[in-house]
């Protein structure tokens, strides 16, 4: 079967709500996501395979991305390791598989989530407006940056795809750190650290306290 050029959807949406880039090779669940961010007023790129990810992510610089995992030729981790080491963009992933392989690979590439399927679009906007919102209060400023994220509906962090209360916060705090200062995982922690140490903090104490800033500013900024 011909594969569908990959297209630029939801250009009369440019609203300054965000430039998301979508990728599944699951035509259905590509329009779905598609339309509904759209419609929730995002402006939306999309491509149904890898190669065509990493071309539309050059062209229109999104400000995130949300991946399929498992794709014919290049797979989602693949484009997530381009985005994050070659066009610094942040991204998530929406994938049917949970198994702890997989997490474990999420989690070293830096996500900002992992959705599970089968999600409905409800489910999947609000995680994206809350990885927006906490993208755009970030503070340059790394002593004073809040980072890190708790699972929007649907959502769940890197470290744990099933996670709850007591989840590990400090995979998410380094993930953001990484997307925010073009880090390596290695160089990530080792700042986390330093900050935490200069406070008198365990490395998950001050993650959580990030954590806790973080809500507060992107509630602010939905207000």
């Amino acid at each position: 079967m011909p594969r569908a050029p990959a297209r630029r959807a939801g250009a009369s949406a440019v609203s300054g709500r965000g430039r998301i880039l979508v990728v599944d090779d699951d035509r259905l669940v590509l329009a779905t996501v598609v339309n509904g961010l759209a419609q929730a007023g995002f402006e939306v790129v999309d491509a149904d395979n890898g190669d065509d990810a990493i071309l539309m992510a050059r062209e229109h610089r999104p400000e995130l991305a949300l991946l399929d995992i498992r794709m014919e030729g290049k797979s989602g981790f693949d484009v997530a390791e381009y985005l994050r080491d070659v066009a610094h963009v942040p991204f998530m992933f929406l994938s049917a598989f949970a198994d702890a392989e997989t997490r474990a690979k999420v989690e070293s590439l830096g996500a900002l989530a992992y959705l599970v399927k089968p999600l409905e679009v409800g489910q999947i906007v609000p995680a994206v407006e809350r990885a927006i919102a906490q993208l755009r209060v970030a503070a340059p400023d790394e002593a004073a940056l809040p980072v890190g994220s708790t699972p929007a509906p649907g959502a769940a962090p890197p470290a744990a795809v099933a996670a709850g209360a007591g989840s590990d916060p400090v995979p998410v705090a380094v993930g953001i750190l990484m997307h925010r200062f073009s880090l390596t995982r290695a160089q990530a922690a080792e700042r986390l650290a330093r900050l935490a140490a200069d406070k008198g903090l365990a490395s998950r104490q001050q993650a959580q306290r990030l954590i806790d800033a973080l809500e507060e500013l992107a509630g602010t900024a939905r207000e």
